[in-house]
């Protein structure tokens, strides 16, 4: 349910992209549902991840910047952005605490040797650097209703194609439980 409220507002603005051709009113819509899935979480859980406060608030800024000077370079922007800033996060993980914040997240699930952590993190932060790239290169080599398309599909095909990969790479890496020899009478 979260992820899907997570994506809902991406939605919204191709939705209202693919209605009205007009990505100024596509970002107008993004940003009072950017608010309202934010204001929901709250409302539901009674607290609000620091990331998605760092959304809310370039989408608010950058969003509102595209709407008010009429311009969509900004709103291409964010992704990139978004995608950065995780990636320096993730690497910032690196030095600060003893654990990288993919195995803070995952740890208590699974058992893996701390350089498969570090080597996971390490492959998040590439990820997220290669998407911020990828992002400003299809804005700006292709068309605005490419962007639009790649925003929502190619950055999401992207995305569960890098977590299978993941989990691949987990499933040969974890450590197995050993099984106990069964009890002989």
């Amino acid at each position: 349910m979260k992820l899907l409220l997570d994506f809902l507002p991406i939605v919204i603005f191709v939705a209202v992209y693919k209605y009205t051709s007009d990505i100024i009113m596509a970002t107008a819509a993004l940003i009072p549902a950017t608010i309202l899935s934010v204001g929901y979480t709250w409302f539901k859980e009674k607290k609000i991840e620091k990331m998605q406060i760092v959304t809310l608030v370039l989408v608010i800024t950058m969003g509102g910047a595209t709407v008010i000077f009429q311009d969509k370079t900004f709103i291409q922007w964010k992704p990139s952005v978004i995608n950065w800033l995780f990636a320096a996060t993730f690497l910032g993980s690196h030095f600060i605490g003893e654990k990288t914040i993919i195995e803070r997240i995952m740890g208590a699930q699974m058992v893996l040797e701390k350089k498969i952590w570090i080597t996971l993190s390490i492959a998040w932060v590439a990820f997220f650097c290669f998407m911020g790239i990828i992002n400003l290169y299809v804005a700006f080599n292709y068309s605005e209703a490419t962007w639009v398309n790649f925003k929502l599909f190619g950055m999401l095909g992207l995305t569960v194609v890098f977590i299978i990969i993941q989990g691949i790479y987990i499933s040969l890496n974890s450590e197995a439980e050993e099984e106990l020899p069964p009890n002989n009478k």
